[in-house]
């Protein structure tokens, strides 16, 4: 059994990017989360010590990612899965990280992982 608890399109401003003009001034970018647990105790006991508790992790993302100064999007990702799992003890997760408006005519651009089984 796999459930999974999200987050959607958080927008958090950071420096990424490869190029000059990238790297002397803040961009947006945006996560999707999907990550593995079990909620069977966290619903019996209605208590959030028992729950992945999405708050904290999206205050720990906002962190991380605000605080971080990556060049490739890949980087970003693979960072963050790993300080998440590592954190949170979360043992499967999907990340989704794009920068909107990066390509011109195109909406956004970015990476999907999957770590953890």
């Amino acid at each position: 059994m796999r459930d999974i608890v999200y987050l959607r399109d958080l927008k958090v401003d950071t420096v990424i990017g490869i190029f000059a003009w990238e790297r002397a001034i803040r961009q947006k970018v945006s996560i999707d989360l999907e990550m593995a647990c079990d909620v069977r105790r966290a619903a019996a006991t209605d208590a959030i010590a028992d729950a992945l508790d999405y708050k904290s992790i999206a205050k720990r993302v906002i962190q991380f990612v605000s605080e971080s100064e990556f060049q490739l999007v890949e980087t970003l990702a693979e960072r963050l899965a790993e300080l998440l799992m590592r954190e949170h003890a979360i043992p499967w997760l999907r990340l989704r990280v794009s920068k909107p408006g990066a390509i011109r005519g195109a909406q956004d651009v970015g990476i999907i992982i999957e770590r953890g089984q």
